[in-house]
C-alpha cells in the first residue's frame, strides 16, 4: 500500500468523507428552520401568477368608500382602534393621535417611543403596546401605569381588553399573556404542548393579532399556519378555521392574515399583506365577501405574494369597525386611515 506524506490512500479518503459529512450536517443545521423566517423554500425562480389574484370579480365586492380619508400626519403608522363613542385612536411614529369620524383632531398622546398596538376599554381607558410592556390612560389622557418590561425580544402586536381581562399578544416571544387589570401576569397561552394538542405560534414577522369573541372564546391569528386559533381564557386550543391558498377564500405568502376585527353579528373582517386583501368571513370562518383588494388598497407593482417575510413588510394594514359596522383600515403605507361601508 502507497504512503502519501505517511498517510494512506485509504486514510486520505476516509478524512475526506468525515469532513464532507460534517460540512452537510453544518450546512442543514444552519439552513434549517424552526420559526418558518425563510419561508417557503421555494426557489427563487419560482414566480406566482398572481394577475387574477390582484383582480377581483366585482360580484365578490360587498364594500365602498365611504369618505374622504383621515391623514394621520404620521410618518410610520401602526395600530388603530375605536371607542364606543366613535373615537378614533391612532398610533404610530411617537404619540397616539385622537380623531372625530370626520377627521378632526382631538388631541395627542405623546411618547417616548414608538407604540406598536392599542386598544380602548368600554370604560375609557387606553392600553397602548409599545414593544416590551404596555402603558395605560384614563378617558383623559392621563397616564395611569407603566406595566413591567419583558424580555428584549418582545414585540407587542396586540392588545384585547374584556372585564378584568388584559390579554396581549407577544410576536416576538410566539405567546399570548393574560394581565389583569394591575398589570399583573396571570398565565401564557398558545405556547406549544403536545399534551394539550397545542401545535404553538409560528410568527415569521411581527404580525399577531387577537380579540375576544362574543362566545367567550380568545381569538388568535397564527399567521405562519395561515388561520384563526380560538383558545378558553385557561389556554384550551378549542378549535380553528383558515386554509393556505392563493384564491380568494384562502391566506397566502409567509404569514397571513395579518390583523382582523370581529363584527357585531360575529362574522370575521381580515387582513393580508403581501396580496393586499380585506375580507370577510362567517361566524364559522367561510368566505362570504370582500372589503377592498389590491386595485382598491395599493399600486399593482406593491402587490405580490412573498414567501420572505424580508420581502414583503409593505401592506401590514391595521382595521377597526365603528357602531355602523363601518370597516376602518389604517393603510400603513399612506398613512390614512380609510372607511369602508356595505352596499349590499
Amino acid at each position: 500500500m502507497v504512503k502519501l506524506s505517511g498517510i494512506t490512500k485509504s486514510e486520505v479518503l476516509v478524512g475526506l468523507l468525515v469532513a464532507v459529512s460534517v460540512g452537510i450536517g453544518v450546512v442543514a443545521l444552519v439552513l434549517f428552520d424552526t420559526t418558518g423566517g425563510k419561508g417557503s423554500g421555494l426557489d427563487k425562480d419560482f414566480i406566482y401568477d398572481i394577475g387574477d389574484k390582484v383582480k377581483i370579480d366585482p360580484n365578490l365586492i360587498f364594500y365602498t368608500e365611504s369618505s374622504v380619508p383621515i391623514v394621520t400626519g404620521f410618518k410610520k403608522s401602526h395600530a388603530i382602534a375605536i371607542d364606543a363613542n366613535g373615537t378614533i385612536y391612532a398610533a404610530g411614529d411617537k404619540a397616539v393621535r385622537l380623531f372625530e369620524s370626520s377627521g378632526n383632531s382631538l388631541g395627542e398622546i405623546q411618547l417616548d417611543s414608538n407604540p406598536r398596538c392599542i386598544t380602548v376599554s368600554k370604560d375609557g381607558n387606553i392600553y397602548i403596546g409599545m414593544k416590551n410592556h404596555v402603558l395605560v390612560y384614563d378617558a383623559n389622557k392621563k397616564h395611569l401605569a407603566s406595566w413591567p418590561h419583558l424580555n428584549s425580544d418582545a414585540v407587542l402586536t396586540s392588545i384585547a381588553v374584556l372585564k378584568n381581562d388584559i390579554f396581549v399578544a407577544d410576536a416576538g416571544n410566539r405567546i399570548v399573556l393574560r394581565y389583569d387589570t394591575n398589570g399583573k401576569l396571570l398565565s401564557r397561552i398558545g405556547g406549544k404542548d403536545n399534551d394539550r394538542n397545542i401545535p404553538g405560534f409560528v410568527i415569521p414577522s411581527p404580525y399577531f393579532d387577537l380579540a375576544i369573541a362574543d362566545d367567550g372564546l380568545l381569538r388568535v391569528v397564527n399567521p405562519g399556519r395561515h388561520r384563526i386559533e380560538a383558545y378558553t381564557f385557561d389556554g384550551d386550543l378549542e378549535f380553528w378555521w383558515g386554509i393556505y391558498s392563493p384564491n380568494i377564500e384562502g391566506f397566502c405568502g409567509c404569514c397571513n392574515p395579518v390583523n382582523f376585527v370581529i363584527l357585531e353579528d360575529g362574522s370575521f373582517v381580515t387582513a393580508e399583506k403581501g396580496l393586499v386583501r380585506v375580507k370577510v368571513y362567517d361566524i364559522d370562518g367561510n368566505f362570504t365577501a370582500v372589503v377592498a383588494g389590491p386595485e382598491q388598497l395599493v399600486k399593482s407593482h406593491e402587490a405580490e405574494i412573498c414567501q420572505i417575510p424580508a420581502n414583503c413588510q409593505a401592506g401590514g394594514f391595521d382595521l377597526a369597525v365603528d357602531n355602523k359596522q363601518q370597516i376602518l383600515i389604517l393603510d400603513t403605507i399612506k398613512n390614512v386611515i380609510r372607511t369602508f361601508a356595505k352596499t349590499r
